[in-house]
């Protein structure tokens, strides 16, 4: 009996270790852009995407603020991360780094943004500091998103499975989180040709405090002001939007996890949409929904295009 059981734990652990993450993550994918196109053709007749511009050009505008904002946020926390992780020097320029490296992420495979903050850190601090510092970047937003949305599973015992990631933050499982991501994305980090040991790890890591609190606080509020951004895109296609606020919020924070966890796109282009659609379209029109996607999908994408534009102008500039 104990040895039926043995095999059986041995067999659930050589399953879990040659599942195929990158293969399902490709699967999710291509079903929700498929399911985004159903969406869009049966709406095809009702989106309009035309609207009173006189009447919402402040909407448009507060919306690329907020997208500006949360820039900014997510520049800063992954400079609090830096710090948080033993980088000594000051972090200004650290945050105008990734600000003007950002839109590099809509570059053809995703990870060059990752390689120029890896290569600048490099340049400054040691290596090791600087491939945790990306590697942990996503996995402190996807802790954020995740305590955000257990407000509305807060009777429920899922709230447990929410609120974990933001537990294992602490100093003493970070390693194990973050070999794990390693495993997880040996297609997009292999590039770094980093030895990933315990002892590396413990030698070139000088941990400021035990838990990154800062960091996942400016996460939240990156996260929360994204949100307000996409909030007042859906308010120009929806009337009913303040009464629902909670349950919108609650369902951009499971929309945009789920659209990190599925980076096959930038910015879990279609993965986010797909989701948010499923979770919202019960109760909102979805022709609605499409077009204030739509236009909050712009308004974020010109958003990081625009504050990194002085990065290539200055690449070009040193060419030249």
């Amino acid at each position: 009996m104990g040895m039926n059981i043995n095999l059986r734990k041995k067999n659930n652990k050589e399953l879990l270790a040659n599942f195929n993450f990158f293969r399902f993550k490709k699967f999710f994918f291509f079903l929700s852009i498929i399911y985004l196109i159903y969406c869009l053709r049966i709406n095809f007749n009702k989106i309009s995407l035309g609207f009173d511009f006189a009447t919402y050009k402040f909407h448009i505008i507060f919306s690329f603020i907020f997208c500006f904002l949360s820039i900014y946020f997510n520049a800063y926390a992954w400079s609090s991360i830096v710090s948080w992780l033993g980088f000594r020097r000051g972090s200004s320029n650290l945050i105008s780094f990734y600000i003007l490296t950002n839109s590099l992420k809509y570059v053809p495979g995703g990870i060059w943004h990752f390689v120029e903050r890896f290569n600048y850190l490099k340049k400054i601090d040691n290596q090791y500091l600087s491939f945790y510092a990306i590697l942990l970047e996503p996995y402190i937003m996807l802790s954020g998103s995740l305590l955000m949305a257990s407000l509305g599973v807060f009777y429920s015992p899922i709230f447990i499975i929410f609120i974990l990631p933001s537990i294992l933050l602490s100093k003493k499982f970070i390693y194990y989180i973050l070999f794990k991501l390693v495993s997880y994305k040996k297609q997009g980090i292999k590039l770094f040709k980093l030895p990933n040991s315990k002892f590396e790890f413990d030698s070139k890591i000088k941990f400021k405090s035990p838990f990154p609190i800062k960091p996942l606080f400016i996460e939240i509020l990156f996260i929360y002001s994204k949100f307000i951004g996409f909030f007042i895109c859906l308010s120009i296609f929806n009337d009913n939007t303040i009464e629902s606020k909670f349950f919108l919020f609650i369902a951009f924070c499971l929309s945009w996890t789920i659209g990190l966890i599925v980076p096959a796109a930038p910015g879990g282009l279609g993965v986010f949409e797909a989701s948010f659609l499923f979770i919202t379209s019960k109760y909102f029109s979805q022709s609605s929904l499409i077009e204030s996607l739509i236009y909050f999908r712009l308004v974020s994408t010109i958003s990081d295009l625009i504050l990194s534009t002085p990065f290539f102008i200055k690449n070009i500039l040193k060419k030249t």
